[in-house]
């Protein structure tokens, strides 16, 4: 399986409580950050208006506070796109990934019991069903839920927004780095992730936390 473009973007049902342009941001960023807007596509309100069935006004405030995030660019010309990745930003990105997610995870550790505990084995469970099928797009969602459910753990009202920023603007590329993931993912990091947690072994949490970033982003 080679993606050579992302599938499109799901539109999921807007709650009662729910503003047009809260839901139009989330709809977008979530695109954004599962890689489901395609590196160099340029992105128009009109065009975004149309795709989730609302007004331009909602859109207009979605994309710029996506602009704001640095998730999206703005070129001049009355369009948005995802930003152009550049070596070197690319590794920086890596890196910030890897120094902010080990850090949540090991935050994590102490709070993390056994309801929890099996909540991301499940989620593991399904990663694997996922990697069988070779279905990148389940594997992404179920990825992010897996670590966002670890870091969680850990209450942290700073590193997550912080993680989520990087993902942003680091999910676009990521697809395009997998071609297969049954070649991809030869061994379970997120199984010795869990297993650390298990033992509450903070060290191997890191470097299974560690192995799974680098892996994930080459």
């Amino acid at each position: 399986m080679t993606l050579a473009a992302a599938p499109t973007c799901p539109i999921e049902v807007r709650r009662e409580d729910e503003t047009v342009q809260e839901w139009a941001y989330q709809q977008l960023r979530r695109a954004i950050m599962r890689g489901r807007i395609v590196p160099g596509k340029n992105l128009t309100i009109r065009g975004v208006a149309e795709m989730l069935g609302v007004s331009p006004m909602p859109v207009r405030e979605a994309l710029r506070r996506l602009v704001a995030e640095r998730a999206l660019d703005l070129p001049g010309n009355r369009r948005v796109r995802i930003p152009v990745m550049s070596p070197a930003r690319f590794e920086e990105l890596c890196e910030a990934r890897v120094a902010l997610e080990t850090l949540a995870a090991e935050r994590a550790l102490p709070g993390i019991g056994v309801e929890h505990l099996s909540n991301l084995r499940r989620i593991d469970a399904e990663l694997d069903e996922a990697i069988a099928a070779d279905d990148v797009d389940r594997f992404v969602i179920k990825n992010q839920e897996f670590h966002l459910s670890l870091y969680g753990a850990g209450a942290s009202e700073v590193l997550i927004p912080l993680i989520e920023s990087l993902w942003l603007q680091f999910g676009p590329f990521m697809r395009m780095a997998i071609h297969s993931l049954g070649e991809h993912y030869l061994v379970d990091r997120h199984k010795e992730a869990t297993d650390a947690i298990e033992r509450q072994d903070p060290y191997a949490l890191r470097i299974a936390s560690v192995a799974s970033l680098w892996r994930s982003t080459r």
